[in-house]
């Protein structure tokens, strides 16, 4: 059952999640931690973002029955009844507000709210009408660090700005690579994810092609805003080159291969990136 209940919380987008919001606090406090503070944040963050993953499962429940990779989740196969889901996805968001509302600052709470709301009620309708949807969804995905940020410093500042622009840009090669592996499945659930609508293959080929290259110079802006150094600076440039570089295979000659390297890329690219910069923090 303990089991079931991991699965249904998708543990490793917490995990991500998680792990940019503390690398944004630590970002915004300049390495001053102020470590009740950042626990409060991860516990409100945790639970509000654990909410909305299993309400996400809960939406799309009947869609994950239609496709190969998701039939077996935990509320297709009915191991955990929807009634129980929601109840627990509820009270986690609530209670997770909550708590970064009274404990951490009126700003973190509302950019947990936003995205819990673009999260649930834009992007994951969208899926069914619009290939927008990614852009959309990489909206909320990128708001965690600038959450940790605003945590740390009640205020929106460029170097928060900068890491959600990072997060934001880096996510659509890494989506549109899973959305083309995986394309299929998604025709088959009805999901108008890019891949599948009409000339989606070229569009696809285009957007990720677009935004590596746009990631480039937007991957070196926490040097130039004075959050971290030559070493990071350096560093992101080559990075984001090397990612850049292992997309033309599948610019290329679009196949599950080369989309795969891009998936493959795009989890190696982020934490080394993020290992960068705060090993490279100016204090």
């Amino acid at each position: 059952m303990f089991k079931n209940f991991i699965e249904l919380t998708k543990v490793r987008i917490g995990f991500l999640v998680l792990t940019t919001t503390i690398i944004g606090f630590y970002l915004g406090s300049q390495g001053e931690i102020n470590y009740s503070l950042l626990f409060y944040t991860v516990l409100g963050t945790l639970l509000s973002s654990t909410g909305s993953s299993v309400m996400n499962n809960v939406i799309e429940s009947e869609t994950d029955k239609l496709m190969k990779r998701t039939k077996s989740r935990v509320l297709p196969t009915k191991k955990i009844s929807l009634v129980t889901a929601k109840v627990l996805g509820v009270s986690f968001i609530f209670i997770g507000l909550f708590i970064l509302y009274n404990e951490v600052n009126l700003l973190t709470s509302i950019l947990s709210l936003l995205t819990i709301v673009l999260y649930l009620f834009f992007y994951t309708p969208l899926k069914r009408k619009s290939w927008l949807n990614t852009s959309i969804g990489a909206v909320p995905g990128a708001i965690p660090p600038l959450g940790g940020w605003t945590a740390a410093t009640n205020n929106f500042e460029l170097g928060g700005i900068a890491v959600f622009l990072i997060l934001f840009f880096w996510q659509h090669p890494h989506f549109y690579a899973i959305a083309y592996m995986y394309k299929e499945d998604y025709k088959k659930a009805g999901l108008q994810m890019l891949p599948v609508v009409d000339n989606g293959v070229k569009r696809t080929v285009l957007h990720i092609f677009l935004h590596a290259l746009i990631l480039i110079p937007i991957s070196t802006l926490p040097f130039f805003l004075g959050v971290s150094g030559r070493v990071y600076f350096v560093g992101a440039y080559i990075l984001s080159n090397i990612y850049m570089l292992l997309c033309l295979p599948f610019i290329l000659e679009q196949s599950k291969e080369n989309a795969k390297l891009i998936f493959k890329t795009s989890i190696y690219y982020f934490p080394l990136l993020l290992t960068l910069i705060v090993a490279d923090l100016r204090v």
